[in-house]
């Protein structure tokens, strides 16, 4: 009975992850080869203009701007996160459970309603404003409302713990006994902290990257409401595909290549955290 029940779970699993993950990719890569019709999805005609549309100079510089953002923002939660991590890695294990409680709390509510709570905090008559102003730090509003800034601080927000948790489970498992080891040995704790916390964290680090980065690319809502119409990212111009253009197989086509770069990112990811495996099996 305990064999038929997991046999049935892995096959509820991977029928619904075929239906709806591998199923609907292999429509979006057909239609990325199919040719744009404005009557009808696309026609039965295989092209690969789709694809060479995405080198105009207009869509690249929509990429090259998202990946400047995504970058910023990356790096902004690897900021933030990894600090976070690292202190809540070394509580008590009941002080981690209600940290980590703490962080995803606010994140049981839509990031819908967050991101429009953020638009009451950075707008010129915001919250933040009026605490700058009344503590005489500036004179007048700052403004930060519809600005690349505005779409960093919101992406950051709402992408925080995707880098926090992966670099907390790695250093959550660290041996402590190493940075004994390396203080006996005279190490001081900013070499301590860059040759053996930061390598032997380096999977989580990598895994919160490609868990941020790629979807700092694409969550088009927090730069429609954030910045307006002057933040026009990756998502927005698939958005903007499907929706506004009606052009399917280019919006299929970009699809394609964001699914690209999510999968190299996950081999890298695997690559890094595959030779860590085969590093531990050997010592």
């Amino acid at each position: 009975m305990k064999h038929k029940f997991q046999y049935f779970s892995v096959g509820l699993i991977t029928a619904w992850l075929c239906l709806f993950g591998l199923l609907s990719f292999l429509v979006m890569l057909t239609i990325s080869f199919l040719q744009h019709d404005l009557d009808r999805i696309a026609v039965w005609h295989f092209t690969l203009q789709n694809y060479i549309d995405l080198f105009d100079p207009i869509f690249f510089k929509i990429f090259l701007k998202s990946f400047y953002i995504a970058f910023l923002v990356t790096a902004g939660c690897l900021l933030l996160g990894y600090p976070f991590a690292y202190i809540v890695s070394r509580l008590p294990e009941k002080v981690q459970n209600l940290a980590l409680l703490l962080l995803l709390l606010p994140f049981w509510t839509s990031s819908v309603v967050r991101t429009y709570a953020m638009m009451s905090l950075l707008k010129t008559k915001g919250l933040l404003n009026a605490a700058l102003l009344s503590m005489g730090l500036i004179h007048e509003p700052l403004q930060i409302l519809f600005t690349n800034t505005a779409v960093s601080i919101g992406l950051i927000y709402n992408l925080l713990p995707f880098m926090i948790l992966p670099i907390y489970v790695n250093l959550e498992r660290f041996d402590v006994s190493l940075i004994e080891a390396a203080k006996d040995l005279g190490a001081k704790y900013t070499t301590i902290f860059r040759k053996v916390i930061i390598p032997l964290s380096m999977p989580g680090i990598l895994g919160g990257c490609t868990l941020v980065f790629l979807p700092a690319m694409t969550l088009f809502f927090i730069s429609d409401l954030l910045g307006g119409a002057k933040a026009l990212l990756l998502g927005n111009l698939i958005e903007d595909q499907f929706l506004m253009a009606n052009n399917w197989p280019r919006g299929a086509a970009t699809s394609v290549l964001l699914t690209v770069l999510m999968a190299i990112g996950l081999l890298l990811y695997w690559s890094k955290t595959n030779k860590r495996v085969d590093y531990e099996a050997v010592t």
